[in-house]
């Protein structure tokens, strides 16, 4: 598998269980660890430079993610994400987030939004610099940020979900084909349409990324387009609101 050092994850300010499952994310991201492959915790451990024990408990962090699942006597095995679970967890996040960004955008103070937009363009920044742990990093914060103005803390904790488990699938690929960087702008557009108290086009942009997102994974496939199906009731006012 190689040498999973070069990620520089290991930091001595953070804890190690955290640490290391950080690592062990940026190389599933990376594509060095394979779905349906199975590794063990000192096989890993001598990888990262670090104990077994740190490894063993960052593997059961993530198996409770659903990201891998233990293998009896043999460690854990990186489990495959099909295209049904990309279209359903893609499902999920419109039912959940377009009507959110509307409602946001109708509550949301300016300065609220605003604080919002270094993260849109250091997401643009890390595609640009192809970046991914960056670019991951400041995408889950930018998201999250923006439906916790929703003051649903559940609604938040159920997004993330949902994103750890879709892994944006294929996304190396994506990079050195230079396809992430329009999704990546996308944010900023967003973030302007929802600072002009436009809340229909910024469902929209919201349901356009999301789609737009789903077929980079489906481009990494070689699989048709996808399409976010709508979601049901009138789009604005939100029943949120």
């Amino acid at each position: 598998m190689g040498d999973l050092k070069h990620h520089g994850l290991i930091r001595a300010q953070e804890r190690l269980r955290d640490q290391v499952g950080h690592a062990l994310r940026a190389a599933l991201i990376a594509g060095e660890l394979r779905p349906g492959q199975v590794y063990s915790a000192p096989g890993l451990a001598a990888d990262l430079g670090v104990s077994a024990t740190p490894v063993r408990e960052a593997m059961l962090d993530l198996a409770r993610e659903g990201l891998v699942e233990p293998v009896r006597n043999k460690g854990f095995r990186i489990t495959e994400v099909s295209e049904r679970d990309l279209d359903q967890y893609t499902e999920l996040r419109a039912l959940i987030e377009v009507p959110t960004v509307g409602r946001v955008t109708r509550t949301a103070t300016a300065g609220e939004l605003e604080a919002l937009r270094p993260l849109a363009e250091q997401i643009v920044t890390s595609a640009r610099e192809h970046d991914l742990i960056g670019y991951l990093e400041a995408d889950r914060r930018f998201h999250l940020g923006l439906l916790g103005l929703a003051g649903n803390d559940r609604l938040v904790e159920t997004v993330g979900d949902l994103r750890k488990r879709s892994r944006l699938y294929g996304l190396t690929a994506l990079d050195e084909a230079g396809k992430l960087v329009s999704s990546a702008e996308e944010h900023l557009e967003l973030l302007d349409l929802m600072l002009a108290g436009d809340a229909v086009a910024a469902e929209a942009c919201m349901r356009r990324h999301l789609g737009h997102v789903r077929s980079l994974w489906a481009a990494a496939r070689d699989e048709p387009p996808y399409r976010v199906p709508p979601v049901p009731g009138p789009v604005s006012p939100s029943p949120l609101s």
